[in-house]
């Protein structure tokens, strides 16, 4: 029996859906990595224990968002990309060559979650999205921007 056009647009929009997610989930991945690389490399003890929750924060995103998954009846990412992994190892090298390694770590914490905001915003725009999958994302969304501006406030008193 062959598919209607409604069922291959709904499984074609289903598709679109999990793997957008699974990109999220890849990504929230990749931050808590960076941020465990980050807390490794701090100095300040202060700054350490932040890295730390934000590390924490990210992989309760990544579950959050493999739970979305999983009710969508398809099985989540259980790690970050490759282009995760190419993240950390600049990081790894603006931390080498930073006169202040703790203000070289925030700057490069800034410029993931600058990425990660805009992620999300396209996420939000390009993708037809239940209700309760809105709510969930959008919630991540303006944490990640909460984070974003406590990070540009620890760089200057850094």
């Amino acid at each position: 029996m062959e598919k209607t056009v409604v069922e291959i647009a709904q499984e074609d929009e289903h598709k679109k859906l999990v793997d957008n997610l699974q990109n999220l989930i890849e990504k929230n991945y990749d931050a808590e990595e960076g941020y465990k690389k980050a807390m490794e490399k701090a100095d300040n003890m202060e700054l350490k224990k932040y890295l730390n929750n934000r590390a924490v924060l990210r992989n309760g995103f990544a579950q959050e968002l493999s739970n979305t998954v999983l009710g969508l009846n398809e099985t989540p990412k259980t790690s970050g990309s490759t282009t995760g992994v190419l993240h950390r190892t600049w990081m790894n090298l603006v931390d080498a060559f930073s006169s202040n390694s703790d203000e070289g770590i925030l700057e490069e914490c800034i410029r993931g979650e600058k990425a990660s905001v805009e992620e999300y915003k396209e996420f939000l725009e390009d993708t037809r999205l239940p209700e309760n999958i809105t709510a969930t994302v959008t919630n991540q969304m303006f944490k990640v921007e909460e984070t974003l501006s406590e990070i540009k406030y620890l760089e200057d008193i850094v």
